[in-house]
């Protein structure tokens, strides 16, 4: 049984035992603290009857470097330091919050425990041979920390690895396309007859140009997906007129948009002011709003591309589509990375594209949100700053 002892208190954790919860109790030698002190100890030689965990005792005055490296502001507290994260508990009612945090403690070590099936690893060996409190508890925190960014190494990996997969599949088709259209091109050209094919080129020549812009579109993506990851998103910041920039991209949607039986409405007018923006990372997030309203689309709906000077230093532009709309629990999470509705998961894309339009968008310190009506359609509306 633990008594509350001011004059004496360990100085170093029990033997090290990877699947036991381990507690630091900070104290102090003021009368007033001693009590509460006492009922703490008193609820945890209770817990001892039917759960192992290692406790430590120490005294705040003898362990300044420890209670500034938990930032500790009162004492009693209670710190949890395995398993990791470390927990911290303090105040008056320190004995009810362990009572119910009690048994997700327990959770939380068992969880670890099994995660952890080789009791000799060298991260538990490493441990051993540290003595000093601070050192090991840091040593730990530095591994676990080690262990999370590994994770998320593992997880950019795995996410690359898919996207380069579903790349390399999704390329065949538009380049299987175009092949066929220039080789077609090329056979016909070769005829000695080959004027009577005169009628074909033009259409030929459209399904080879659409083909290829396609793969510049999934290309485009993937780089801009590595450059926002690796936070190497650059911006080549110039004074921009949006409305022909709009509508010269209008032009290359016109066949596109027409195939689809689509309506087009452009509300664009002749006196905004210019924007302080990147012209060619700016195409691309209206290329990306523009695909996806056309492919969420069905025939006989309307889209609509509007700019607005919303305000002296702002310019709104909006995409607005009668398609399939967004489900309302969905729409904040749709400009997250690879994030993709399940009813899309036969569309092409990656699920990609609008989580680089927030990244282009943010990076001109503008702003970028969806309204969003199942069945009935989308407005995605962003933000740039205007040239002053």
């Amino acid at each position: 049984m633990v008594k509350f002892n001011p004059k004496k208190h360990p100085t170093s954790l029990p033997p090290n035992r990877p699947s036991c919860l381990r507690l630091l109790l900070f104290v102090d030698e003021r009368s007033g603290s001693q009590q509460h002190t006492q009922q703490i100890l008193d609820y945890l030689n209770y817990l001892e009857q039917e759960h192992l965990f290692e406790l430590e005792v120490l005294e705040v005055g003898e362990h300044p470097d420890l209670a500034e490296h938990f930032r500790l502001i009162a004492t009693p507290s209670l710190v949890r330091i395995y398993p990791q994260p470390k927990h911290v508990l303090a105040g008056g009612d320190l004995v009810a919050q362990l009572k119910r945090l009690w048994s997700q403690w327990q959770e939380d070590t068992a969880k670890m425990a099994q995660a952890s099936e080789d009791r000799t690893s060298p991260t538990t060996m490493t441990l051993d041979i540290v003595s000093d409190p601070l050192e090991q508890i840091q040593l730990a925190e530095e591994i676990f920390r080690l262990k999370r960014e590994n994770e998320e190494l593992q997880e950019q990996l795995h996410f690359k690895n898919q996207i380069l997969e579903m790349f390399v599949h999704d390329l065949r088709n538009p380049l299987t396309a175009a092949s066929i259209a220039v080789e077609t091109l090329k056979i016909a050209y070769q005829q000695p007859d080959f004027e009577k094919f005169r009628d074909l080129f033009p259409q030929l020549y459209r399904q080879a140009r659409a083909q290829f812009q396609l793969m510049n579109r999934m290309i485009s993506d993937i780089l801009q997906a590595t450059k926002g990851q690796s936070g190497a998103l650059q911006l080549q910041l110039h004074s921009v007129a949006l409305g022909p920039l709009c509508q010269e991209l209008l032009q290359q949607f016109t066949e596109r948009i027409q195939n689809h039986r689509l309506n087009m409405i452009e509300d664009i007018p002749q006196d905004l002011p210019r924007v302080y923006a990147d012209a060619e990372l700016i195409r691309q997030v209206l290329t990306n709003l523009l695909d996806n309203a056309i492919k969420y689309t069905p025939p006989g709906g309307n889209i609509t591309i509007s700019l607005l000077h919303r305000t002296s230093q702002k310019i709104q532009v909006s995409i607005i589509d009668t398609g399939l709309g967004i489900p309302p629990e969905k729409q904040n999470h749709i400009f997250e990375g690879h994030f993709r509705l399940k009813r899309d998961a036969g569309i092409e894309g990656y699920g990609i594209g609008l989580s680089l339009c927030r990244q282009v968008v943010n990076a001109h310190y503008g702003r970028i949100w969806v309204n969003s009506v199942p069945q009935e359609g989308s407005a995605f509306h962003f933000t740039l700053p205007v040239c002053r």
